[in-house]
Parts: structure tokens; C-alpha cells; sequence
């Protein structure tokens, strides 16, 4: 039986049970829930005795397992020190603690393992984007023949038909088409593709043909550059612990070295051996790391919980840890800071009319049209009476036209249908109110000035009608989240977009971003490298294909929940769920209480340890009091971090 279920992108994605750590951890938690409430309820210990055994042993194999291979390697890690203390405990009749700490280890390392399957599996479907074979022409016949697409070379030319994937990255040779390229450069918009043009592999042809030569070796693609990036991102990333991980090593060579101390110094001074052994074992009891690991994992589970509750999953508690240590937060574009599609906002007409006129005219030739600016305006003008439309034709890069009530109406670019757009050098019929209100008029090459937007021309019979201006549209919240975050860090925010600069410099003039923080025109491997020379903990914001390689290269990166591509989300260490911007910065802050809690209970735990140790070595204490010292430092630093569950905590954030 496969452990693969197919992805939005049609690529395998491991299933949670299909991980050994998963099944083995399900099966411990499974064993402690039953076996609780049995125990507190009275019941018999051969009821819950064996389930608490096979907690023990489901998940705790594998961990002591990690722990005596350390061992040969002639290092301690907590593995083996949280096993030790687990059986310590459940030796002096403390088994239910013993079985929780098994529990908690047992959940982290599935939840870690789950996490790098699923990333291994976005880098492998990333691959599929680029299409397994491609047509290639003959040199000497020039007739077709279908290829592999990892068998092309440089200098092949290759045949690519409306609505198929690029298969190499090259030069558009003749043809005229519309590719989509958002995977790569994340523009919102189809670009116009003729001869001279540079096309990306995997991205997607419009409606027309084109011929291209494949400029460099499949090995070497864009795309395969981002695989490569990721993986290697993924691999080098520095790994970030928790505090409790990064002193593990220490502090299990100074338990143990101590508790054989208490054991054998009182033994080789004639204390009995009984005393002695209990002595050392009351130490190990009260010296185990139990209310440290409790005081490092509650609040940031409690945090991670909370922030979860409000659309933001937060994928482990070392990124919890880590999100709060953010100093420089760089924002992806289209779709991230903008909703990714366009709007129709602005009706320009001539002065024979009016703007519903324009409008439903531009909706009718463009009903049939499945181009993004073409679903705009139909949307614009779903409210306005349209007549049925005949003798549709779509020209690719250039528009549309239809017989619309008997009349001929082309919706198009500027530029193809050679129109002298209004506000150009030379021209002078600028459309009667059109500087009046102040509204933006478009350049000569379709784009509207200061603004990420595009306009195109409508005719009828022949005469210009009036002009269209669509944009991009501002995401809600976005500048009230660019400000939010500018707040909690020390660096001003960088904008890296693989779109043009003028749509880059307008997004960041709305937003707040300062233009000298603006990065535009980048491929993806550009963007990771942008993210690499950032100064500062980065958090970086994106939510496509092209981000991926930037959002493993930060030092934590958030992906948009609804739009994201697969690989954006897994790659990224936390999710925005319902792509509301402004819970960043309330995730942001919450970290960082996560990250104070978690130092005053370290502190608590550490008094305590402290006090019971000196206790246990300069006098004489109880191993009753002890455990009960224990363990009331451990529910007391548990309960500190469950603070953080309340609603309060988040809307102080």
C-alpha cells in the first residue's frame, strides 16, 4: 500500500500514519490516555499498570534507542537522560510521570518527521510543473518528434501549442502567445510573449504557438534551481533548538556524573548501601530535567494553540521560539501583499459614452475569454444588461473582438492595436473628466502610471470608446500589518517581487515599505540570495513557487494559507490560514511572551531543583518530599505556560 495521497499539485504527499514515528507515537498516546483515567479513577493497577507499560515502550524505544546510539558515539543527550528519569520515576511508583515524559518526546519526534516528509515531498511534485516530454523539430527534415524533456539540448528548437508547458527554458524564436509565469516570477498577469522573448520551463502557454530554442540544459532550468535551492536551504539551515536542547548535552553528563557521585561517596564512607542508593535515587528524582522540559514546551504549545485558534499554524515550537527573534521582515508581492488577481478600477470613456455603456460592451466581447483581464471585467459588469456576443476571436497579446448588437467590439492592448494612449508625448484628446478627478491614465505601453496596473482600449466599428484601467488590488490589512511589524523590529522592511518596478514601487508606496527597501524583477534563486544578504533574524512573507527557495532560506518564513502553492507551505515554517496579514504581528508578539514565559519558569524550575538538591545533599530529605517537590514544580511551571491558551493573550499581543 502506497504512503502517498496526490497533493493540489498533483504530487505524493506522505500520509501522517504512514511514518513509523507517527504509528509508534499514536500508540504510546493511546496506551496513557486509556491507562489515566483508570488510575485516577480508582481502578486496579493490573488495569492500568500494562497500558502505562505499553506507553513506556511504544514510545520510548526509539528515543532510548537514539540515546544509547549517542552513547556509542560517546556523547548523552536528553534522549536517553528523559528515558532514565522516565523509568526512575515509574521505579519510586511514579509512573504516570514517567509515561507523560515518554508521551511529549514521542510527539515531538513524529511531528518533526512529519514535517520533513512533507517538505520532501513539495521539492519532488515541484518537479512535475516541468512537463516529461516536449516537441522538438527535426534540424534536418524539420518535422515533429516528441522527446523526453531531460533529453533536450541547448540549441534544440522546440514546438510549444496553446495550452501545454513550456518544456525548456529558451528564446521564442516566431509566435505570438500569453504565458502565465507566476510559478516563476510570481506576476499576476499572463505576459505577452513574441519573438525575442525569454520563457521559463514549466510555465503555461496561452492560446497561441510558439517556436522556441532551448537556451540552457533541462539540469539547469529555472525551475530545477528552485528544487536545488530548497533542498539545499533545507539541509544547511542552521537548526534551531530549543534552549533546553542547546544545554542538554551538560546537563546530562553533570546528572549523571553527580548522582554516581551521591551514590559512591556515602557507600565509600561506609554508608549503607540501601541509604545510599536511595539517596541517589531521591537526587536523580528531584535533579531530572522534567520541570525544565515543562517550563520550556507549555508556553510555546500554548502559544502555538492560541495562535492556531486565530488562522495562524505555527508548525513546531522551535519556530514558535524563533518567530519572536524576527528583526527584518521581507514581503513577497503579488499575493502576499496584494490579492493576486486583477480589478477593474477605473471607466474611461469618450464623451459618445457612457461608463455602463463601456463597461457591459467590454463584458460582452470578453464573456468567452478565459484571460485574467477578461474575468475582471465580466465580474465588473455582472450587475449591467449585456447582449449575446458573436464571432468571437481572441488574438494572443493583442485582445479580443465580437459582434456585439450588431456592432464590432475590440477590447485589447494599447500597444497592438496602435493606439496613442491619453497622457503620451503628442497626444492631445485626453477624455473629457479624466484629469479632472484626478484619475491615473495610461502610459503608452498599457501601464497605468503610478500605479500596478494595466489598461487596455475599447473600440467600436473602428473608433476608440474608451479605456479600462485594472489593478492588482491591495490586500485588506496590508499596511496596517507593514506598520504593525515595523513596530516590533529594528530594521526597515524589504519588498523582493519578481514583478516590474513601477508595480513594486506602488505596492510599497501604499504599504509604507521605503523605496530604497524595493527589490524588483527577480527570479527565485535572486530572491534567496536577497533573503541571504539581509542582516538580522529575516522573516520573510510569500506565497508561491517562486518564494519557496526565500522561504527556507530565512531564518523563519510565513506562507499564505489560501493561494500558497504546496511547496510555499511546506517549506514554510508557519501558515496564514486565512491569509490575514495582520495576525503577523500578533504572532510576532506572542512569541515573544511565549519566550518570557518560558525564562521566569526556567527560573522557578531552577530554584526548586536547586533548593532540593541542596536539601537532598546537605541533609537529609525525604524521598515522599522530594517527589512532591518534584512534581509540584513541575505543575507549577506547566500551569504558567498555560496562560498563554487564554483569548486574552492573544488580543494583548
Amino acid at each position: 500500500m502506497s504512503v502517498l495521497t496526490p497533493t493540489r499539485a498533483g504530487a505524493a504527499r506522505t500520509r501522517l500514519l504512514a511514518l513509523p514515528e507517527a504509528r509508534w507515537a499514536t500508540a504510546a498516546t493511546a496506551a496513557f490516555l486509556l491507562a489515566l483515567p483508570l488510575q485516577l479513577l480508582g481502578g486496579s493497577a493490573w488495569l492500568w499498570g500494562p497500558l502505562y507499560a505499553a506507553a513506556y515502550v511504544t514510545g520510548g524505544w526509539e528515543p532510548a534507542l537514539e540515546g544509547l546510539r549517542a552513547l556509542r558515539e560517546k556523547t548523552l543527550d536528553v534522549d536517553l537522560l528523559m528515558i532514565v528519569a522516565a523509568l526512575g520515576a515509574a521505579a519510586i511508583g511514579q509512573v504516570m510521570d514517567g509515561a507523560l515524559l515518554i508521551v511529549i518526546f514521542a510527539t515531538s519526534g513524529a511531528v518533526e518527521a512529519l514535517a520533513t516528509a512533507r517538505t520532501e515531498d513539495s521539492v519532488r511534485g515541484l518537479l512535475d510543473l516541468a512537463p516529461p516530454t516536449a516537441t522538438r523539430l527535426r534540424p534536418e527534415s524539420g518535422t515533429e518528434e516528441t522527446v523526453a524533456a531531460a533529453e533536450l539540448a541547448i540549441g534544440d528548437i522546440v514546438v510549444v501549442r496553446p495550452g501545454e508547458r513550456v518544456g525548456a527554458d529558451g528564446r521564442v524564436l516566431d509566435g505570438a502567445s500569453e504565458i502565465d509565469q507566476a510559478t516563476i516570477t510570481g506576476e499576476p498577469l499572463p505576459v505577452p510573449k513574441a519573438a525575442g522573448d525569454e520563457v521559463f520551463a514549466g510555465t503555461l502557454n496561452g492560446t497561441g504557438a510558439l517556436r522556441v530554442r532551448v537556451e540552457r540544459d533541462p539540469s539547469d532550468s529555472v525551475i530545477a534551481r528552485v528544487v536545488a535551492l530548497v533542498e539545499e536551504a533545507s539541509r544547511t539551515k542552521a537548526p534551531t533548538q530549543l534552549f533546553v536542547e542547546r544545554i542538554e548535552h551538560r546537563y546530562a553528563l553533570g546528572m549523571v556524573a553527580a548522582t554516581v557521585l551521591v551514590f559512591a561517596v556515602p557507600l565509600a564512607f561506609g554508608a549503607h548501601l540501601t541509604d545510599a542508593l536511595l539517596r541517589a535515587m531521591t537526587f536523580m528524582i528531584v535533579a531530572s530535567p522534567c520541570a525544565v522540559v515543562l517550563a520550556t514546551m507549555p508556553p510555546l504549545l500554548s502559544a502555538i494553540a492560541n495562535a492556531g485558534r486565530h488562522g495562524v499554524l505555527i508548525k513546531s515550537a522551535a519556530v514558535m521560539e524563533r518567530l519572536g527573534q524576527a528583526d527584518t521582515i521581507a514581503y513577497d508581492k503579488t499575493g502576499t501583499l496584494t490579492e493576486g488577481t486583477p480589478h477593474l478600477i477605473k471607466v474611461i470613456p469618450e464623451p459618445a459614452f457612457s461608463e455602463n455603456e463601456l463597461l457591459a460592451l467590454a463584458a460582452s466581447a470578453e464573456h468567452r475569454s478565459e484571460h485574467p483581464i477578461a474575468r475582471a471585467i465580466v465580474a465588473a459588469a455582472r450587475d449591467l444588461a449585456r447582449e449575446e456576443a458573436y464571432d468571437f476571436r481572441a488574438e494572443p497579446g493583442r485582445g479580443v473582438t465580437a459582434t456585439v448588437g450588431g456592432r464590432e467590439v475590440m477590447v485589447g492592448s494599447p500597444e497592438h492595436l496602435g493606439e496613442q494612449a491619453p497622457g503620451a508625448p503628442g497626444a492631445s484628446d485626453t477624455p473629457d473628466g479624466a484629469a479632472a478627478d484626478g484619475a491615473s491614465v495610461p502610459d503608452s505601453d498599457g501601464t497605468a502610471p503610478d500605479s500596478d496596473g494595466t489598461a487596455v482600449v475599447v473600440r467600436v466599428d473602428g473608433v476608440r470608446a474608451g479605456w479600462l484601467l485594472l489593478a492588482d488590488r491591495l490586500r485588506s490589512g496590508a499596511p496596517t500589518a507593514v506598520a504593525a511589524l515595523n513596530r516590533l523590529t529594528t530594521a526597515p522592511p524589504t519588498l523582493l517581487t519578481g514583478d516590474n518596478h513601477r508595480a513594486a514601487h506602488a505596492v510599497a508606496e501604499q504599504t509604507g515599505i521605503p523605496s530604497d527597501g524595493v527589490r524588483a524583477g527577480l527570479l527565485p534563486h535572486e530572491k534567496a540570495a536577497a533573503v541571504g544578504r539581509l542582516n538580522g533574524h529575516v522573516l520573510f512573507i510569500g506565497d508561491g513557487v517562486n518564494d519557496a527557495p526565500a522561504l527556507a532560506a530565512a531564518h523563519t518564513g510565513i506562507a499564505m494559507g489560501r493561494r500558497g502553492s504546496d511547496l510555499a507551505l511546506e517549506t514554510a515554517d508557519a501558515v496564514l490560514v486565512h491569509d490575514d496579514l495582520t495576525a503577523v504581528p500578533k504572532a510576532v508578539a506572542l512569541s515573544r511572551r511565549a519566550r518570557r514565559l518560558v525564562v521566569q519558569n526556567l527560573c522557578i524550575a531552577g530554584v526548586f531543583i536547586t533548593g532540593l538538591v541542596i536539601w537532598d545533599l546537605a541533609g537529609h530529605l525525604p524521598l515522599p518530599l522530594g517527589v512532591a517537590g518534584h512534581e509540584g514544580s513541575t505543575i507549577l511551571v506547566g500551569l504558567n505556560g498555560l496562560r498563554l491558551l487564554r483569548e486574552r493573550a492573544w488580543l494583548d499581543s
